[in-house]
């Protein structure tokens, strides 16, 4: 059968059935800023009703105002991502005035550096609540939108970290790697209701946050970074807006719980 005779490739709406882009929501958490920034300029770029939640809501508006002005349908709201509440507020924000969620791209995520026996209670438990169970709160609070629909896309920005292991930064590695395991086991139990799960753990992307943890001396500069990654120089975020952009299209729904590394073949 022809991919213009498969009845899943409707574009009409209906349970089961995927909306046109310029119908579709998608969310994107940490959109601000960096890849997420990059995620949402693809969504809009394409026509989807974007979402941008960032606990810097400044940088949020800016963003959306920018991506206003050339025309996309774009909103923003200041949401920490650990807070449950605020979360389950944002997203009956973005159904007011957009409509259900259809997609969720887990952008938000804070980075930490520390000798292991120098990790503070407190240090780990906001790295877990920031990275692992914001994406906790932001799947719960948009699944059910997507299993009323019958089609849903979900990707979890995780890190390279998680797949290698990375000294100096235990607690980091530890909530990312929960990440990609939530995310396959997402990934199982929904996918009889047509949502996808996948995973991106991104690796030599620049970015601002990678740029403030060289500032900091925590990681090396963009030329000895580059040095460690078989194809020769560092990604940007849309390397990473373009993987997205494949794994929430509806010619990627054969594909879920899926760690698709972007990282230049410094992980394989």
């Amino acid at each position: 059968m022809s991919d213009t005779n498969r009845p899943d490739l409707d574009r009409s709406s209906g349970p089961g059935l995927a909306a046109s882009p310029r119908e579709q929501v998608a969310v994107v958490t940490g959109g601000a800023s960096g890849m997420g920034l990059s995620i949402c300029e693809s969504f809009a770029a394409h026509g989807y009703r974007t979402a941008i939640l960032d606990i810097d809501g400044p940088a949020a508006q800016e963003a959306a105002e920018k991506l206003r002005a050339g025309g996309a349908a774009v909103l923003a709201r200041a949401v920490d991502v650990a807070d449950r509440e605020a979360v389950f507020e944002a997203m009956g924000q973005v159904r007011a005035e957009f409509g259900p969620v259809d997609i969720l791209v887990t952008s938000a995520g804070m980075v930490g550096f520390a000798p292991f026996t120098e990790i503070s209670p407190e240090q780990w438990h906001r790295i877990i609540e920031v990275n692992l169970t914001g994406t906790f709160h932001c799947a719960q609070a948009v699944i059910p939108d997507m299993v009323a629909a019958g089609w849903g896309r979900i990707v979890t920005i995780s890190s390279s970290s998680a797949q290698r292991g990375s000294p100096g930064m235990v607690h980091y590695t530890a909530a990312k790697g929960a990440v990609v395991a939530m995310t396959k086991g997402l990934a199982r139990e929904y996918a009889s209701c047509g949502i996808t799960v996948n995973t991106i753990p991104p690796s030599g992307i620049d970015t601002p946050m990678s740029r403030n943890s060289q500032a900091a001396g925590n990681l090396p500069d963009n030329a000895t970074m580059a040095k460690a990654i078989p194809v020769g120089h560092l990604g940007a975020g849309e390397d990473i807006a373009a993987a997205c952009l494949f794994l929430c299209s509806e010619q990627a729904g054969y594909i879920t719980g899926q760690v698709l590394g972007v990282n230049g073949g410094s992980v394989i």
